[in-house]
């Protein structure tokens, strides 16, 4: 006795059974959300592997202080270059706690103006750059202040500097500047140091200004 051909399944949603169109349509939409599942989970796991790869990096990158050059010995590159300058170099002595990583001659582009740098770093571990300019002018004080309009004057161990005053908004790595224009130079400290020890370094090249004039 032979068997009878099964029935075709009746669909629910159709309330008949499937024509070979739709149950191939059928197969085919299933296959193609599976293969979307695939790839969302391939994408989800290689993102993750991606952040597991950046986070092993950021733990195995040394991370140093704001400078990581080596202090110098700024009173004895002062003593070296002294002979090729017809100004005298300042040499400020700020105190305890307070090294210098940068000291050298510079020419600016400009006006060819010739300066002494000195790149402190505070014991707070601010920065500060001291600029001696020799036969400076003022576009030359503006260059090195990034064209800042001046905030004000503040007088310190009895001299008067031009105060920048940006520590609300800086400007780069300009924070707080003062200038000072005198027969042995131009002055300029700028950096992101706060009034207080910006002033300590101004009372230290004042200081050395009235032993050199």
């Amino acid at each position: 006795m032979s068997r009878r051909p099964k029935e075709p399944r009746i669909v629910a949603e159709l309330g008949r059974p499937e024509t070979p169109e739709e149950t191939a349509a059928r197969k085919a939409e299933n296959s193609r959300n599976h293969r979307d599942r695939q790839t969302t989970r391939n994408l989800v796991y290689a993102l993750l592997a991606s952040l597991g790869i950046v986070a092993v990096l950021v733990l195995l990158v040394p991370r140093g202080d704001m400078e990581t050059r080596p202090d110098v010995d700024y009173s004895s590159i002062a003593a070296q270059i002294q002979p090729t300058v017809q100004g005298t170099l300042v040499v400020p002595e700020p105190g305890e706690g307070w090294n210098a990583n940068t000291a050298e001659l510079r020419a600016g582009s400009a006006d060819n103006i010739l300066s002494w740098y000195i790149g402190f770093l505070t014991p707070k571990n601010a920065f500060i750059g001291l600029d001696q300019g020799f036969d400076a002018n003022d576009s030359w004080a503006s260059a090195q202040l990034d064209s800042a309009r001046p905030t004000g004057a503040t007088t310190i161990a009895g001299v008067e500097w031009i105060e920048y005053d940006y520590t609300e908004s800086p400007r780069g790595n300009l924070a707080y500047a003062l200038a000072l224009d005198d027969p042995t130079g131009f002055y300029v400290l700028k950096g992101t140091a706060s009034k207080e020890e910006t002033a300590v370094l101004a009372a230290a090249v004042t200081d050395r200004i009235a032993s050199i004039r």
